[in-house]
């Protein structure tokens, strides 16, 4: 029997393919991550992130430009003391790195939108997110810090903070702590639904911060659940959270389509450490067609229903979308 409908009618040629596409990638879409460390002239390569690296304060900015120079619009920052202690003091030093970072960027590339994770883990030097007390991390104690550093973020000139550390009650005690210094304006995306993953394992490389004893899961979720991602969110935004992110990405799309149904609010997803140093041994191994893989694995994240995609693939993508 003739066919009537035929779909490949509208996949006949790249012309048609592109006019009915339904999810379009662009550079305005990526956050693109930074590590910026003490020192002069430092750029040390992440040996498990290929083309990824620790940067001082004057190689950061080299950085920035670069980023800008490729349409992407925005950076996260990530710091990397010379000291760490006990409560992660340096997160909220005024002279700190990233805060040191935040001010060089803004007055070097105004227009480049600078995010800054606040946490504690790559300050400690137990390296968890928060304070210790009886061999756990103690959650109220910690909001305290964790406000400290956003202020000290805000007072730097920064644009955005995003609170990866998952303790109860963080975006409240920030948001209160920004508005009453007079940051009202400063938004928060809070790391809403942030999974104990193995997928972060090149970045613990990248800050330093593995944990010193235990782990991570008495207060990241556990991947089994879908349902608690819905609960967490609620909560945050309920807090006064401005965009909501998940992370890992590409193994909770899942979850990222059940907060684009659920919520109307931007949706943001952290294409992951180990899920880029998987992409880029297989592809120096010559086992993938690179290229071709970033862009289906971006692609998948923003159709699943992201508005914004932390990714280190950014500049890669970017270059492959201006040709």
């Amino acid at each position: 029997m003739f066919p009537v409908h035929r779909p490949r009618r509208l996949r006949r040629n790249e012309v048609i393919r592109s006019m009915v596409r339904e999810t379009v990638l662009s550079p305005d879409d990526f956050i693109y991550p930074l590590f910026v460390t003490y020192g002069k002239g430092v750029k040390r390569e992440i040996p498990s992130m290929p083309g990824c690296f620790q940067e001082s304060v004057d190689e950061i900015l080299k950085s920035a430009q670069e980023i800008s120079s490729l349409g992407i619009p925005a950076v996260i920052l990530f710091g990397i003391p010379e000291n760490k202690d006990e409560k992660g003091s340096a997160a909220y030093d005024n002279d700190g790195v990233v805060q040191n970072a935040i001010r060089s960027i803004k007055d070097t590339v105004p227009n480049l939108y600078v995010i800054t994770d606040i946490c504690l883990c790559e300050y400690t030097s137990h390296g968890h997110c928060g304070v210790i007390e009886k061999g756990d991390v103690a959650n109220d104690p910690t909001l305290e810090l964790l406000a400290k550093e956003a202020v000290s973020h805000a007072y730097a000139g920064v644009d955005m903070v995003a609170p990866s550390d998952m303790m109860d009650g963080r975006i409240e005690a920030i948001r209160i702590a920004l508005d009453d210094e007079g940051f009202a304006e400063i938004p928060i995306m809070s790391y809403a639904a942030k999974y104990a993953s193995a997928f972060y394992g090149p970045f613990r490389e990248a800050v330093e911060s593995a944990p010193q004893f235990g782990d991570r899961r008495t207060y990241q979720m556990d991947p089994s659940n879908r349902r608690e991602a819905i609960r967490e969110v609620t909560l945050d935004i309920e807090e006064g959270a401005d965009i909501v992110m998940v992370k890992p990405a590409l193994s909770y799309l899942d979850i990222i389509s059940d907060l684009k149904a659920s919520f109307d609010i931007p949706i943001a997803a952290y294409n992951v450490s180990g899920e880029y140093s998987l992409v880029k041994a297989a592809g120096r191994l010559g086992w993938i067609d690179e290229k071709k893989l970033i862009m289906e694995i971006l692609v998948s994240i923003k159709r699943a229903g992201a508005d914004l995609i932390l990714t280190y693939f950014a500049k890669d993508a970017a270059r492959f979308l201006h040709r």
